[in-house]
């Protein structure tokens, strides 16, 4: 199924788009409420999922966890700091276009789930990720031989847990792509904000396609299946704003390139909320293009180097929700870039109006990352053995 998810995602999106005018109501907040209940069985299951995942990766991975937890943590600073360093000249360039006509977005009125279940998440995913390690560490030290065997039963349990999430993925997003076109989000897009979105976007698809080119070092008969095998996490992201949420798809298209499948494991539940390109391209841009509406002067070499690295750090405690990526950085571009609280208002509204895109190229820039840490770590290994 796997394999024709993006042409059923497509689908689902199209019909839902299509026949939104003329669904009952009712139908729209039982299918919204569908999708926000499955969101929260995901969200149970995901820091177990994430636990299982990093336990058996640090297990099979043994001696190396460590190193490549270090340089995991070096690769995802390196990423989000040279894409929004170089996103200075593509906000340069907004900031040139006649974008005086920002204002706040409106749109329709919102749609509530006809039921609510909320189901408890017994551990962080922070909690459940930290544990995974160091539990790993320990088990594949003292206990190796039992720590293999575990290590297998769990691998068989996530791959049931992660085979049966993708079946339900599509009606997982018919409830949130109902929702949006119903509060008129996707119409707003396209028609108020249809340069300032294309200049994003574009940006956004083309710089991670190029990543992802360079990495298969332009070799077309790789590139061209891994581009596939993404697409469907990227339609999730997209329909569902959660990088989390689309986690499995990641994992499952991930894997299917990789050398090491531990590496992909360990690599995309650590990095999943902090790896954000998408971010790091849509936030610049829109910064620059709010700063020219609002007369204010553009920021300096300096003041923008400073903005990064703030930017970069920030990106550590992003909350996993749709829109958190704006919410932890209203402090920092009040105190860097200058922004007044109407300028914080009309950024976070554009954000949360742009978010759909921004974590679909965030769940699709993660996909390159893995890429390039299982390049790295496979790499290394080879030169550790034949040394």
């Amino acid at each position: 199924m796997f394999r024709y998810m993006p042409f059923i995602l497509l689908a689902v999106i199209g019909i839902c788009v299509s026949i939104e005018s003329v669904m009952p109501f009712m139908v729209k907040q039982g299918l919204y409420a569908l999708s926000l209940t499955i969101q929260s069985v995901i969200s149970m299951l995901l820091p177990f999922i994430i636990f299982g995942l990093l336990f058996k990766a640090t297990v099979k991975l043994s001696g190396n966890a460590t190193r490549i937890i270090g340089i995991t943590f070096l690769l995802v600073c390196g990423s989000n700091f040279l894409t929004t360093f170089l996103c200075q000249g593509l906000g340069i360039w907004a900031y040139g276009l006649d974008l005086t006509l920002l204002k706040l977005p409106q749109t329709g009125a919102g749609i509530t789930g006809l039921w609510t279940l909320t189901l408890p998440k017994l551990i962080a995913n922070d909690h459940a990720m930290f544990g995974g390690i160091l539990t790993g560490i320990i088990v594949a030290k003292k206990w190796p031989h039992q720590g293999i065997l575990l290590s297998q039963n769990i691998e068989c349990a996530l791959n049931r847990v992660l085979r049966g999430i993708v079946y339900i993925i599509p009606l997982f997003v018919a409830g949130f792509v109902v929702k949006l076109q119903n509060d008129g989000v996707m119409g707003t897009i396209l028609k108020d904000y249809g340069m300032i979105f294309s200049i994003i976007a574009l940006a956004q698809f083309s710089y991670i396609t190029l990543a992802y080119f360079l990495l298969h070092r332009g070799n077309l008969g790789t590139f061209c299946p891994h581009i596939r095998s993404m697409l469907p996490a990227s339609i999730s992201g997209f329909s569902t704003m959660s990088s989390a949420a689309s986690l499995p798809l990641l994992i499952i298209g991930a894997e299917q390139h990789a050398r090491s499948k531990e590496i992909i494991h360990a690599v995309i539940p650590a990095t999943i909320n902090i790896h954000l390109v998408g971010d790091c391209i849509a936030i610049p841009v829109l910064a620059y293009a709010i700063l020219k509406s609002f007369g204010m002067p553009e920021p300096s070499l300096l003041q923008y180097t400073v903005f990064t690295l703030y930017f970069i750090l920030a990106k550590f405690s992003v909350a996993a929700i749709p829109g958190g990526g704006i919410i932890v950085m209203t402090p920092i571009l009040d105190a860097h870039l200058g922004f007044t609280a109407e300028m914080l208002s009309l950024i976070t509204a554009l954000y949360i109006l742009f978010d759909p895109v921004i974590t679909s190229a965030n769940v699709f820039g993660n996909g390159a990352f893995a890429k390039l840490a299982d390049r790295v770590f496979s790499d290394g290994k080879s030169q550790h053995t034949a040394a």
